[in-house]
């Protein structure tokens, strides 16, 4: 369903599991970011009413989102810290070239929204099913599914504004280039590390 190329190595859990605090940190500021990601698209694109409206609404979940993901971190003892680059994010933002139309921008910052939202469900997945502590799986397989609607939508949009055929040809590429990008990061205790 979510057609990403190279599927996570399946022993990234295995790491994961060892570093419960600094996936719950690293998750939490993903949640932020996805929180920030729609807010700049408001700020970019007002006109697009539909997409404000679903930003918006995104906006809340992820925050909520985020408040839960805290409230993990607390509930074990442990506190937010600090944020960590996302070398993955940093690497994916390179494919497409700057500049362009406004649609074209629009188009964009939808294909990479909607990739990062497709990876998130993709390891949410994985440790729905494959982590030891039973409370984060059930929290991890609530999540995935959110993270799925995030990415369908952000996509049904590229495809809504953005000219259908051209907008799936670059997807393609786009999952190709990510797969490379997941091949070579390093596998750390990162939501898309």
């Amino acid at each position: 369903m979510l057609g990403l190329k190279l599927p996570t190595d399946p022993r990234w859990v295995n790491i994961v599991e060892k570093n419960i605090e600094e996936i719950l940190i690293d998750h939490a500021y993903c949640e932020l970011k996805a929180a920030s990601t729609a807010i700049s698209l408001i700020n970019s694109f007002p006109e697009y009413t539909e997409l404000v409206d679903e930003m918006v609404a995104l906006v809340k979940e992820e925050m909520s989102h985020f408040k839960m993901v805290q409230t993990k971190l607390l509930d074990r003892g442990y506190i937010l810290g600090r944020d960590r680059k996302d070398e993955y994010v940093v690497e994916l933002h390179k494919f497409f070239p700057k500049g362009g139309s406004r649609t074209t921008q629009l188009v964009h910052r939808l294909l990479y929204a909607g990739l990062i939202e497709a990876r998130s469900c993709e390891r949410f997945k994985l440790l729905s099913e494959q982590l030891v502590d039973e409370e984060l799986c059930k929290f991890y397989r609530d999540l995935m599914v959110s993270e799925a609607n995030h990415y369908s939508m952000f996509l049904k949009f590229a495809r809504f504004y953005g000219d259908k055929e051209e907008v799936d040809t670059k997807w393609q590429e786009l999952l190709d280039y990510e797969a490379e990008i997941i091949g070579n990061l390093n596998k750390d205790a990162k939501m898309h590390g």
